[in-house]
């Protein structure tokens, strides 16, 4: 298998770059979606959707499922957190450990053997310390919550480009951390000169 090519991967892998759902997209939990790859190589590929979010839970919630809002482990009170805060969004990261939290985020936050930096100043973290920090004030200016990742196997993801189940473009903070998830579909398919309207009525087009 040819390993697949892009002006912006110079190894020929997409990490740190988004994919976006074609229309024809089969699997409905992918329907629409914009990800984020956290990690691609020829072990397979690992992202996190930035465009879907979760109903019924939000920052408060998480931190009180956790058990890190009330009792002893708790970090801070909701009394004391920013409403803005408390009520920031969680996203349906993907369908694979769905009950795992990741936070996807800027670089302004990073400890040592738990962060992984990513590319472009955006960096991953996966451990309860960037929650308490982010309830305390001291977490990254940018962040995303989400519970759940998507996954690939060696070659699954290149498959499914080369069937047209995917385009991928360059990923920008404002695209990855704005708060207006309704519009990131149509914000990405536009940063690679594409058109939605269009994109439908071509589809199952050459």
């Amino acid at each position: 298998m040819t390993m697949l090519q892009h002006d912006d991967a110079d190894d020929g892998y997409l990490e740190g770059q988004l994919l976006i759902a074609m229309p024809r997209m089969t699997d409905r939990r992918f329907r629409r979606t914009v990800i984020y790859l956290c990690a691609h190589s020829d072990e397979g590929a690992m992202g996190l959707i930035v465009n879907q979010e979760a109903d019924n839970i939000d920052f408060a919630d998480l931190l009180e499922r956790l058990g890190l809002a009330e009792g002893a482990d708790a970090i801070v009170s909701f009394e004391d957190m920013p409403a803005e805060l408390a009520s920031k969004p969680v996203y349906i990261g993907g369908p694979v450990e769905t009950g795992r939290g990741f936070v996807l985020h800027s670089s302004d936050y990073f400890v040592t053997n738990s962060t992984l930096p990513i590319r472009g100043g955006v960096c991953l973290t996966a451990t309860l310390d960037i929650l308490r920090a982010i309830a305390t004030g001291e977490g990254p200016e940018h962040m995303l919550l989400a519970l759940g990742y998507a996954g690939w196997s060696p070659g699954q993801l290149e498959s499914e480009i080369q069937a047209n189940g995917w385009l991928h473009c360059a990923a920008d903070h404002d695209l990855i951390f704005n708060a207006d998830s309704e519009a990131k579909y149509s914000r990405a398919l536009a940063k690679i000169g594409i058109d939605p309207s269009h994109l439908v009525a071509d589809a199952g087009h050459a």
